[in-house]
């Protein structure tokens, strides 16, 4: 699927619980999965990178790219998709698509009524019917760590994604890059951390409440686990 730029008559943002890996957004562009035409193996990304902050209904903020797809490694690894989103007129247009770690990111163009589109975005935003209680504690999780970065400077990274999964109800983690996700694309020395974190039955705002308190209160050594690392880290975590 390569080529001249196509003309979207009908967008599809399909929230998929798979039994393993984690919960994704796929891109359905008249009837046809994309991320399955490109790689059957692409995992689509995260409803909260899709279509939260920055994500697929930010066109109106002029260009910026949005990641769509990715594998469980880092993306300097094992690839990951991104695509350009922007606004023409009464189109919403998605194209310059790349793949970080140079292999496969070969599709073409979309153009989508920004009317339709919107709705679309709206529709799959607001369907929570598939959320469990960790995967509510693990949103309201993440955006309280970044709304005050203090603690990740403090343990020098930078927080990748909040991860839970369907058959893991009551457990989540945090994936932090150090020193900064750039670091993996600036060929710098980087590794990657995993946090896992408990979560109990109790209200869900105060169950983040107070895995935020545990973060900020805690030193990185204390909670982190080094679950990669680039070449420069051989030696030190084989």
């Amino acid at each position: 699927m390569s080529g001249e730029e196509r003309r979207g008559q009908a967008l599809e943002l399909r929230i998929v619980v798979p039994a393993g890996g984690w919960v994704q957004v796929r891109p359905v562009i008249d009837g046809l999965d994309v991320l399955a035409d490109l790689w059957p193996a692409w995992a689509g990304e995260d409803p909260w990178v899709v279509l939260g902050p920055g994500g697929v209904a930010a066109a109106e903020d002029g260009p910026h790219e949005v990641r769509l797809a990715r594998i469980s490694c880092t993306e300097m690894c094992c690839g990951a998709l991104y695509v350009t989103v922007r606004r023409e007129g009464d189109e919403v247009i998605w194209d310059g698509w790349r793949n970080p770690a140079g292999g496969r990111a070969d599709l073409p163009g979309f153009r989508f009524d920004a009317a339709r589109y919107a709705a679309e975005i709206r529709r799959a935003a607001d369907d929570r019917a598939w959320e469990w209680p960790a995967r509510t504690v693990a949103g309201l999780l993440a955006e309280r760590l970044r709304e005050d970065l203090a603690w990740s400077r403090r343990w020098e990274c930078e927080l990748d994604a909040v991860w839970t999964g369907p058959s893991e109800r009551n457990r989540l983690e945090l994936v932090l890059i150090h020193p900064e996700r750039a670091a993996q694309e600036d060929g710098r020395p980087w590794l990657q951390l995993g946090v896992p974190l408990a979560v109990g039955d109790g209200d869900p705002a105060a169950e983040a409440d107070r895995l935020v308190a545990l973060i900020t209160s805690t030193d990185r050594q204390e909670l982190a686990e080094v679950w990669g690392r680039s070449a420069h880290y051989a030696e030190e975590y084989p």
